[in-house]
């Protein structure tokens, strides 16, 4: 019987979307709701399966990972792209890495819940309504304002749709900006520093990796309007979090909606939770009921297609 773990279940809600069950006399699931303390401690409890279902950008993948799996045959993620694996070293091993679909809906909805918190100070106003006090700041009004977005591909594209829809004026910059699309959507295309000085509200929507890692630094930050706003729903690396609790901190900025961290889940003391003027999600972005059903019925979909010699969805 193959022996799949199901990893990085933080809700414990995979049984909820697959009938682990009627698969039992196939194969022998564990599901780990809990993140591994590290490294050594994944390798110990990961030992013995032939399979992991994992959650993308949780459980890295990582060369000594595969390296200390040796009953290891097959990775399904979720999204059929993860950087988190080193999928080199996968092939290498020839273990198949396989993925799911992904709706492309929920990080641009989670995106503007960030921008209308952010502007209109849900997170004081909330607090000051459980605690029994009334209205204590003053909001802002997204229409004229300018959104600035570091990409502008399929989620930055749908941001930009609903900023339009608000009454501001969207630009955007990337390494590889489409002018069409730009043209297209009634985006101005900008350089990265005219985006930084200009942006009243700036969204980040690239991809992970090297290329934009620590793409915005404490220079960055210094160049931002004191009145301004930057969202990350894309990856935690892409802002210096250091630096980022320095701008926040020291008011450098008016405020940050982050969703995604250098280190998750987010330590209980990292600086970042005790700041005013950040709203924190626990990176939530593509967190839905739609999502997940896609994710876990595909992934037992590439596990079955995997075990019987024809796998889908493979990950190159």
């Amino acid at each position: 019987m193959l022996k799949v773990a199901i990893l990085d279940d933080y809700q414990n809600v995979a049984q909820q979307f697959v009938d682990l069950e009627k698969l039992s006399g196939k194969y022998e699931f564990k599901v780990f709701s809990e993140p591994f303390a590290d490294e050594a401690d994944a390798i110990e409890k990961l030992l013995e399966f032939e399979a992991l279902l994992i959650m993308r950008e949780r459980t890295p993948i990582t060369k000594n990972l595969i390296d200390n799996l040796s009953s290891l045959k097959f990775i399904i993620t979720s999204g059929l792209r993860n950087k988190s694996i080193d999928l080199e070293y996968a092939k290498k091993r020839k273990v198949i890495v396989c993925g799911t679909d992904i709706n492309k809906n929920p990080t641009p909805e989670l995106t503007w819940a960030l921008i209308l918190g952010l502007a209109r100070n849900f997170k004081e106003e909330l607090d000051n309504m459980y605690q029994g006090y009334w209205q204590t700041t003053l909001g802002v009004e997204l229409k004229g304002k300018i959104l600035g977005l570091i990409g502008l591909g399929r989620v930055g594209s749908q941001v930009a749709k609903i900023g339009k829809a608000f009454g501001m004026q969207v630009i955007a910059w990337s390494e590889n900006l489409n002018l069409d699309t730009c043209k297209e959507l009634d985006v101005l295309p900008c350089s990265k520093e005219d985006l930084i000085k200009n942006s009243d509200f700036l969204s980040i929507h690239v991809q992970g990796g090297e290329r934009y890692k620590n793409c915005i630094t404490i220079k960055e930050f210094d160049k931002m309007k004191r009145t301004s706003y930057i969202i990350n729903t894309s990856r935690g690396e892409i802002i210096n979090e250091d630096d980022l609790i320095i701008a926040l901190s020291t008011n450098v900025i008016a405020g940050a909606g982050i969703d995604v961290y250098e280190k998750e889940p987010l330590p209980e003391n990292n600086k970042l939770r005790f700041l005013p003027n950040a709203l924190l999600t626990p990176h939530i972005g593509y967190v839905t009921e739609e999502n997940y059903n896609t994710f876990y019925n595909q992934m037992i979909e590439g596990l079955e297609a995997c075990v019987n010699g024809n796998p889908t969805r493979v990950l190159k």
